[in-house]
């Protein structure tokens, strides 16, 4: 039988194994510890958008990387617009966490649920994102982060107009259910997924990377009422590409859409992707580790 076949079914077989949830949790770290959390609201505090920003750190991207990322996001709180779009929402204020996801049992909150509503919280929690270093983790599960990050809204002390969660990662998911699975599951529950796909190999596609990432995150990963992809093809754009992600999501009813440079892309909007392709790539991977140990 040919190793890609081969490989299909194996794929097959394994994602009907993994067809349900994890009952897995995020764990928490960072300066919560230590007193830097924020104040804990009473339950059904009314805010314009719960968000969850979940951050790819597995071991494709280096430390260089991660660290981007994290000042990416604590520069994009800083800015004026972004601090603008969350002032001037129907409530004028937002609750936000940030999770560090990798592999099925790799799903970190960095900063706990934190109320926004004021240039000081917004400084205050880029300030928590800056002052510690990112995990590396290995594997990519995109449906398991997913599946620990849903019930993070309930009980969360917020009642938001919107709930969000927002995946940025450099490659599909390989490990876990599938991500479909996991996103129509969200979706269901009323959350809306947002995607940033880093597409930053430039050419060099290691074996978990794949050069439409942009396609398989507007067909596979987002999904809910307004959901939007904006790919990242250099490094260098990632700083404006999460502001720009951010003031599209904190906004609310803002036209702001059509003010803000390069592509803005909508769920389905590209051609179809294949949703298994990094469980294919992983269950090849396996088969040639296989033939070369013989």
């Amino acid at each position: 039988m040919p190793h890609r076949t081969l490989a299909a079914l194996l794929a097959a077989a394994f994602c009907a194994i993994f067809a349900m949830p994890l009952q897995g949790q995020a764990f928490e770290r960072g300066l919560s510890d230590f007193g830097a959390a924020g104040k804990r609201q009473p339950d059904g505090a009314p805010v314009d958008v719960e968000l969850v920003l979940a951050v790819d750190v597995s071991w494709s991207m280096d430390r260089s990387e991660q660290e981007i990322q994290r000042d990416g996001y604590a520069a994009a709180f800083r800015d004026p617009k972004v601090q603008e779009a969350i002032m001037e929402g129907v409530n004028g204020r937002v609750a936000v966490t940030y999770v560090e996801w990798a592999g099925t049992v790799s799903q970190t909150v960095v900063v706990p649920w934190t109320l926004i509503d004021s240039k000081e919280s917004a400084d205050a929690f880029a300030y928590r994102l800056a002052t510690e270093l990112p995990d590396r983790e290995r594997r990519t599960s995109i449906s398991a982060a997913i599946d620990a990050i849903v019930p993070m809204f309930t009980g969360n002390g917020f009642e938001g107009l919107r709930r969000v969660i927002d995946i940025s990662g450099d490659g599909p998911n390989n490990q876990g259910r599938m991500v479909t699975m996991a996103r129509d599951a969200a979706v269901a529950s009323g959350i809306t997924i947002n995607g940033l796909p880093l597409m930053t190999s430039d050419g060099g596609y290691s074996w978990g990377s794949i050069p439409d990432l942009d396609r398989y995150y507007s067909n596979c990963v987002i999904g809910g009422p307004r959901a939007f992809v904006i790919p990242v093809n250099d490094w260098s754009q990632f700083p404006e590409a999460v502001r720009r992600k951010l003031i599209l999501e904190l906004a609310g009813g803002w036209p702001v859409e059509q003010h803000l440079p390069g592509p803005v892309l909508r769920a389905q909007e590209l051609p179809s992707a294949d949703c298994l392709v990094g469980e294919n790539m992983w269950m090849e991977r396996q088969q040639r580790w296989m033939d070369d140990s013989r």
